[in-house]
């Protein structure tokens, strides 16, 4: 006979047998039924670490600590759910070290070999702000006018890099340029503080001190073009100033001063005329300034001052992030005037789903696009780079 298990230690003597009634053995057996069915449950519903039969019979309560996984640690930075970037994943990883010793991680997409994990294609979400007035060195290159922007040895292009964030939702959006930056000091630094960073600032190629304010800008958060002066109707008496891209010269010379505009500053994401009205519509004139900057992975955007432009038809031919600038917001330099087109600008992008604005700084123009850029926001009108606009019409 086993002994009584709810005796004391020590004390495990026999006792005199009971004789149980046929009513006492019924009990039983329905209690141990019950307490077997209880079992069943609590063994169905506890976690299955708990089922284990050590488990069981060292009594661990419910919120003992559970047996370590067996999927290995994901990497710093690595979003739950994603797979470890792999040699074969595409994904190229570059810490950079910044002046006040914290590191930026760079995710930089490659050519994909074997079978690896597919990457998610997302837009490229520019610098980091904290390195945005630093200009990524891969993406300069040496000539006799100056260091100019190229495509990056993995394709990466100046847009890519350059280009102001934006939330991806294909809402009702707007970009408004405001250009002639870096020509008037005070008139630079007013619209660089005083327009939302949402802005884009265009500089002018023949502007003065312009790595200064193009740092200062996009250490505010701006997303840059670089203006280049073209041939108007009736130059030289109407002259957009030096530099000027001209018709009748061999492309060898327009390229000239095509790359000496564009190694005045660097960080844009592209260029947009400044006057233009005849080079813009001289096939011979445009077609190698328009090659040049779609091969160095520039956008271009057109103020839309000259409705015989050919830009448009050498952009969709080269497919190069390329707009068309809906409206210039300020040809009546007057605060009344000005709102009245942002309105126009406004019914054009709930309409088509976007619009695109041009302005020059002045101070009236900055002061009124920045007063209306408040009330857009809240109307659920999303600002975004150029940049945005002109890479999904390549697309």
């Amino acid at each position: 006979m086993c002994a009584d298990l709810h005796a004391a230690l020590g004390q495990n003597r026999k006792k005199p047998r009971k004789r149980r009634s046929p009513s006492q053995k019924t009990l039983l057996t329905a209690t141990a039924t019950c307490a077997i069915i209880a079992l069943s449950f609590y063994t169905a519903l506890t976690p299955l670490p708990l089922r284990s039969p050590s488990a069981i019979a060292t009594a661990q309560p419910v919120t003992a600590a559970l047996p370590a996984s067996d999927t290995p640690p994901k990497a710093p930075g690595q979003s739950r759910g994603m797979e470890a970037s792999a040699p074969t994943s595409g994904a190229t990883v570059e810490p950079s070290t910044l002046p006040d010793g914290s590191v930026v991680t760079k995710y930089s997409p490659g050519s994909r070999e074997g079978s690896g994990p597919a990457l998610v294609s997302a837009p490229h979400v520019g610098q980091d702000p904290r390195m945005a007035a630093q200009p990524n060195p891969e993406l300069l290159e040496d000539t006799p006018e100056g260091r100019i922007p190229k495509l990056g040895r993995d394709g990466l292009r100046p847009i890519e890099q350059y280009a102001r964030p934006w939330s991806g939702a294909h809402g009702t959006r707007i970009a408004i340029v405001v250009s002639g930056l870096g020509l008037s000091q005070t008139g630079t630094q007013k619209a660089i503080k005083r327009l939302p960073e949402e802005v884009t600032l265009g500089f002018a190629a023949s502007g003065n001190s312009l790595s200064r304010w193009m740092q200062e800008a996009r250490r505010s958060g701006h997303e840059i073009l670089l203006q280049v002066p073209m041939e108007p109707v009736g130059y030289p008496a109407n002259d957009p100033g030096r530099g000027t891209l001209q018709v009748g010269k061999p492309s060898t010379e327009t390229l000239r001063d095509l790359h000496r505009a564009m190694a005045s500053t660097t960080n844009y994401t592209g260029l947009m005329n400044y006057m233009g009205g005849r080079f813009l519509t001289n096939a011979d004139a445009l077609e190698p300034a328009m090659r040049d900057i779609a091969a160095r992975g520039l956008l271009f955007l057109d103020d839309g001052s000259s409705a015989q432009s050919l830009a448009p038809t050498y952009a969709k031919a080269m497919n190069m992030p390329f707009s068309v600038a809906d409206l210039q917001l300020d040809d009546q330099v007057q605060e009344k005037a000005i709102l009245k087109r942002l309105d126009e600008l406004e019914r054009i992008a709930r309409r088509n789903g976007q619009a695109i604005g041009v302005a020059s700084a002045f101070d009236e123009s900055v002061e009124t696009i920045a007063k209306w850029a408040e009330g857009a926001k809240a109307r659920g009108i999303e600002i975004v780079g150029i940049s945005a606009l002109a890479m999904e019409a390549q697309q």
